[in-house]
């Protein structure tokens, strides 16, 4: 069910497919369990996709403070998701596992669930893209090629990692000597219930 090669891959393909549309997209419907996850997968990746470059505009020099404003919720809003579909990623794992007697109860926890070491190597996915990409930018100052090259040694060694880590996670689960919770990330700040910021200053009749 889970392969660190298999998710960087589709990560790093779908980086470079979705740069060229310039936005992510849905993707094909899934035929089976393992292709229902990888397109679980690929959508997670896509919201990091969209959160990265909705990020870019806030941080143009140009901007207004009333694109600003604009942008800061659609950056909530994105990053809601990307948080939602995370956690749907372990909601899945755990419910193909629970079919299957896992995890078992007994084993110790891991601080860290799968699908938030998946989330991070999608962050990882679009660092890596984006600084190979300065790392070959023809227009860059003296140096700027050589420091993106060094940076980019560094991503990839802990990228490498974290994969490893995932899949020794996962393969230890099965065993059952190791097991990962569904942890909520109970954002408030999009909750008008929850956030001050909404409901002191919302109308009333």
């Amino acid at each position: 069910m889970v392969s660190a090669k298999a998710i960087v891959e589709l990560q790093d393909e779908r980086t470079r497919a979705w740069h060229e549309a310039r936005e992510a997209d849905g993707g094909t419907a899934p035929t089976d369990a393992n292709a229902a996850w990888m397109a679980l997968v690929a959508r997670q990746h896509g919201a990091n996709f969209d959160l990265w470059h909705i990020e870019d505009e806030a941080r143009a020099p140009g901007a207004t403070c009333e694109v600003l404003a604009g942008v800061k919720r659609r950056i909530d809003t994105t990053n809601q998701r990307r948080n939602d579909l995370a956690e749907e990623l372990d909601r899945m794992l755990l419910a193909w596992l629970a079919a299957r007697g896992l995890p078992n109860a007994e084993a110790p926890l891991n601080s860290e669930s799968p699908g938030l070491m998946i989330d991070r190597l999608s962050i990882l996915a679009l660092k890596m893209y984006h600084t190979r990409d300065e790392a070959e930018r023809r227009d860059a100052p003296e140096g700027h090629a050589v420091r993106n090259r060094e940076r980019l040694a560094v991503l990839t060694e802990q990228r490498a990692d974290l994969a490893m880590c995932l899949d020794a996670l996962w393969e230890e689960t099965l065993k059952g000597t190791r097991r990962f919770k569904l942890y909520r990330q109970m954002k408030m700040y999009n909750d008008p219930d929850l956030n001050p910021a909404i409901y002191r200053n919302s109308s009333t009749e």
